[in-house]
């Protein structure tokens, strides 16, 4: 029996999703034999207003929240704050810890990997690194900061000491491990996990059946488009809004755009300056009601960002499959997401900025027969239930924990934290 220790700004119930894949990769270890111990910011990131318990036991995990840890989303300085402050409370508390055998950290956010070296320099403890997202390449890339600035050339540095420090690395997929790669040379202990869906593929309702359509009064003769997830800068909508607002006019197809984030702003914009009938923005839905809300919708949309393949990876494309549904996926030609789409009769495929190529398609859509759109569907819940299920994909992430636990030097720390180029 070993005891992890897991690092990272946000965890369950708070709503983004690394909380949720932590939590079940606790709980995966957990089943194992193992301990787990969660160190967390005590409030709510999409609403920091959102208090947590300091102390709390879920599912067997030991979750320590941390106070003072947010100091609002309004500008950059409180950002890293907040940030600074979750950095240095979690590196006390580690080291006022009992005695742990491995660290677990994500990219979520980046500095909480500051404390995962320090800690594991100091404790003599291993790390898995959990690359969710690559920083500075995503906000370099949304034009947030320069690519030769202090602060970019400070976080490449940190890159390569949690890279070369970290016994094991898991990516989501091939093209991220190949920025990963031009970053440091790590091929040799890093693996390719695609992130599981929290739904599961034997959950399926149908419309008839679905409380949650019932109760956003949804008509039996609407076709619903929804996209469901953290609505991010990095994976543009306006190709999807653009087209929804030429089609409001026409009748049977309505678009949810359902959850949070950053690029929420642009629906909440377009739906009070427009007023469109076909669009409605709903918040975050609770776990409980997920596999309801994501079964709501005939069609799921999903974007991948031109800029930022490998840099981040959209999770939705495997909860919306799961749920038996197509989807109309908006990325560039070459993505992890349009291999799915090419290989599989699983959805449809449209590019940014193409917004009348995008109503063709969703006309297109509009006029396809039922039987065929269950058809796909099932194809996407079959192609989940081979590759990307969820039993498989943690059991598979928790196998790379576990290789931690199993390293074979794990005392060499200043050496391996230092020696990078």
């Amino acid at each position: 029996m070993a005891t992890i220790l897991i690092l990272t700004q946000v965890y369950v119930p708070d709503t983004p999703a690394v909380g949720q894949y932590l939590h079940d990769s606790a709980v995966t270890l957990i089943s194992r034999g193992h301990d787990v111990c969660v160190l967390t910011a005590s409030r709510g990131y999409e609403n920091p207003t959102r208090k947590y318990p300091l102390r709390e036991i879920r599912d067997e995990v030991e979750i320590r929240r941390i106070p003072l840890t947010s100091f609002g989303k309004n500008s950059i300085l409180a950002r890293l704050l907040g940030g600074l402050s979750l950095v240095i409370q979690t590196i006390l508390r580690g080291i006022l810890s009992q005695k742990f055998d491995a660290i677990l950290v994500s990219t979520s956010p980046p500095m909480c990997s500051i404390a995962a070296l320090v800690l594991s320099c100091l404790r003599k403890t291993p790390i898995c690194y959990w690359v969710m997202d690559l920083n500075p390449d995503q906000i370099i890339k949304l034009g947030m900061l320069e690519e030769g600035s202090f602060p970019a050339r400070l976080m490449n540095w940190l890159n390569r000491r949690i890279l070369g420090r970290a016994e094991r690395i898991v990516v989501l997929d091939r093209h991220m491990a190949g920025r990963v790669q031009c970053k440091r040379d790590v091929a040799s202990k890093t693996a390719i996990i695609p992130p599981w869906p929290h739904n599961s593929p034997a959950e399926k309702f149908e419309h008839t059946a679905n409380p949650w359509r019932k109760e956003q009064l949804i008509g039996d003769d609407c076709l619903v488009m929804m996209y469901s997830g953290n609505h991010s800068l990095a994976n543009p909508l306006d190709t999807f809004l653009q087209a929804a607002l030429l089609l409001q006019d026409e009748d049977g197809l309505c678009f949810f755009f359902v959850g949070g984030g950053l690029g929420k702003q642009e629906v909440e914009a377009i739906i009070e300056r427009e007023s469109p009938r076909n669009l409605r923005s709903l918040p975050y839905q609770p776990l409980e009601t997920l596999r309801y809300s994501l079964s709501a919708a005939d069609v799921h949309l999903v974007s991948v960002g031109n800029e930022t393949v490998g840099i981040s990876h959209s999770c939705k494309i495997y909860g919306a499959m799961a749920a038996g549904r197509p989807i109309l996926l908006l990325s560039p030609k070459s993505c992890y997401a349009t291999e799915i789409i090419e290989r599989h009769d699983v959805g449809w495929h449209v590019t940014h900025g193409d917004v009348g190529g995008t109503v063709e398609v969703l006309r297109q859509i509009r006029h396809t027969p039922p039987d065929h759109l269950v058809e796909m569907g099932r194809n996407a819940q079959e192609l989940v239930q081979r590759h990307y299920s969820r039993d498989v994909l943690r059991s598979r992430f928790c196998d790379e924990v576990e290789a931690v636990l199993r390293s074979s030097d794990p005392t060499n720390g200043m050496n391996k934290l230092w020696n990078a180029p």
